[in-house]
């Protein structure tokens, strides 16, 4: 069974086709980097798995459930683009609230909230109120309330957007730690060297439909970049 499947989906709004007839399959542990320009259909493919919306046409699955389901969404850590936090929630209340969401309580809840603040950097901005965190740190606080509970399915939108170099590179390590326990990893992103390093798998989405996908030894080339890939599906 595919950890993520989207099976002849066709999303419409109004006249406007965001995706055509795609067929992608992410098997269970694998890491895929779902990639696109600008208006491709990467975020409204992300929102049909994640239950937001529902699909015009076709099937999505999220472990085998429809994601309209709520035990379809258990496990599933979420990152999303634009991370909109509350202003006035300490960062470790915020922790706890979303660990509850996640199942876990008493000592379990404490000690997981403990590590994701220290995995992500923030330990000692733990009694903060966000809204007076910078950018690059509310951005490590998404990145912790996606990693909570050990979430089974991680769903990552733009994740390094707001991060300086070395933030980039702490989460790459966080996917990656994430990605070796198990976790099977959506990475939607237009940072294409990031992606190279994380992912196994790739999806090139353009004019919502699907260029190229598989492992990244199937769709780069010989001598290519991700980059250089990318650029010849796209411009064809």
């Amino acid at each position: 069974m595919s950890a993520l499947e989207w099976v002849g989906v066709t999303k419409a709004f109004g006249d406007q086709i965001a995706l055509a007839s795609i067929d992608l399959a992410v098997p269970a542990g694998a890491a895929l980097g779902l990639l696109g320009p600008n208006g491709a259909g990467k975020t409204t493919a992300l929102r049909l798995l994640l239950g937001f919306a529902r699909p015009s046409r076709g099937t999505v699955r999220i472990g085998g459930r429809d994601p309209q389901e709520a035990a379809a969404r258990e496990g599933v850590g979420y990152l999303p683009e634009r991370v909109v936090l509350p202003g006035r929630a300490p960062v470790r209340r915020l922790l706890e609230f979303h660990g509850q969401l996640a199942g876990l309580t008493g000592r379990e809840l404490s000690s997981d909230v403990e590590a994701v603040l220290e995995q992500t950097g923030i330990r000692d901005r733990a009694d903060d109120r966000i809204g007076e965190l910078s950018k690059g740190l509310t951005q490590r606080v998404g990145f912790a309330q996606a990693l909570i509970g050990r979430p089974r399915v991680l769903l990552l939108d733009e994740p390094t957007s707001g991060l300086d170099p070395l933030g980039i590179r702490d989460a790459r390590d966080w996917i990656l730690t994430a990605k070796e326990r198990g976790c099977t990893v959506l990475v939607s992103s237009h940072v294409l060297s990031e992606v190279e390093q994380i992912c196994d798998r790739v999806a090139i989405l353009h004019g919502g439909q699907i260029a190229a996908q598989g492992e990244l030894s199937e769709v780069v080339q010989t001598g290519e970049s991700l980059e250089d890939a990318f650029v010849r599906l796209v411009r064809g």
